[in-house]
């Protein structure tokens, strides 16, 4: 196989002209890259790319997460909110025409503060973009109320979870609206304007609570839904953004575990799953300045037996160059 490789390198290098040297094949790249940027089927009025090939940003992320459980035990409400310790952390991005690296530093996980672990990976593209959140947390603590009984508080390493957040949109006036005018600021957005976006939904949570006896969750679904986003242009220097995302459940396959008792819980219209994103940007000569928001809120089960809802958030605040 080896002189397959060989033939290959050999092919290349004919191909390219004696007189072209390191500078001139990147020159070359540097083209390839600058027309693939640069085209794409976009209302110029309203979206355009950058000016600048290279682009410099600076962002704090704050996130948290939330789970909350109510129903009826033995004729009897209860209530119970379990949240996460918030995770800071600090990045800097690097972006050259559309190809991007990033580095992150959390500083309390640095000094031993912080122990959980959690992941976030998103694309803004012009007509796709998804979020993709995993959190492996074991910081949870919180109370829960019954009737009849005295509140009862929840320290931190009682309730363990693991959760895989996913969230995919499709959107449909992409000639006209960007997301990533508002979330990567690889467009620019110079006039208002909104689209519809169909959407797709998942999440996969197992968590164990270890009170009294020990108790598990284990939940898997998947939605589908409809949603519409906003990107407003007051000024040349400003862009509002806010885009709502409600999905149905589809498939749903949640149970619960106490001891060596499994119970199903059966699925009960309407469960839903429902991503919010929000943002402010602004911008004068090459820098931009902005915040911006994601929330996932997902309602498993019914308050009658029992409800499980999750909420998960990021905010960003960000500082870039287009250089």
């Amino acid at each position: 196989m080896k002189h397959v490789y060989y033939w290959i390198f050999a092919s290349f290098l004919l191909t390219v002209p004696n007189e072209t040297n390191a500078q001139g094949l990147l020159h070359r790249v540097d083209s390839m890259l600058t027309v693939n940027y640069r085209k794409g089927d976009i209302n110029t009025a309203y979206i355009t790319r950058p000016a600048t090939k290279w682009t410099v940003t600076a962002r704090m992320n704050v996130s948290g997460s939330k789970i909350e459980a109510e129903g009826i035990d033995n004729g009897l409400h209860f209530k119970s909110e379990m949240e996460a310790n918030r995770k800071a952390t600090l990045s800097v991005g690097v972006s050259y025409l559309g190809l991007s690296l990033n580095t992150s530093l959390n500083p309390a996980k640095l000094t031993g503060k912080y122990r959980d672990f959690e992941l976030n990976f998103n694309s803004y593209g012009r007509r796709f973009g998804f979020d993709v959140i995993y959190q492996d947390a074991k910081n949870f603590k919180g109370w829960h109320d019954h009737d009849g009984m005295d509140r009862i508080e929840l320290p931190d390493g009682l309730l363990s979870v693991k959760t895989l957040n996913l969230n995919a949109f499709y959107v449909f006036n992409s000639r006209r609206f960007s997301y990533p005018a508002a979330f990567s600021q690889s467009y620019i957005q110079r006039k208002s304007a909104g689209s519809f976006l169909l959407a797709a939904s998942g999440m996969g949570q197992h968590a164990s609570l270890d009170w009294e006896q020990e108790m598990q969750l284990k939940m898997a679904n998947i939605s589908i839904g409809a949603g519409y986003g906003y990107n407003y242009v007051p000024s040349q220097s400003w862009l509002l953004h806010i885009s709502a995302l409600p999905t149905f459940i589809v498939y749903s396959n949640t149970s619960m575990t106490f001891g060596d008792t499994r119970i199903p819980l059966h699925y009960h219209f309407p469960e839903t799953i429902i991503t919010g994103r929000g943002a402010v940007v602004h911008q004068w000569g090459n820098k931009f300045l902005g915040l911006s928001m994601v929330f996932n809120f997902t309602n498993i089960g019914h308050e009658d037996s029992l409800a499980i809802h999750n909420i998960k958030w990021r905010v960003r605040t960000f500082f870039g160059l287009r250089l």
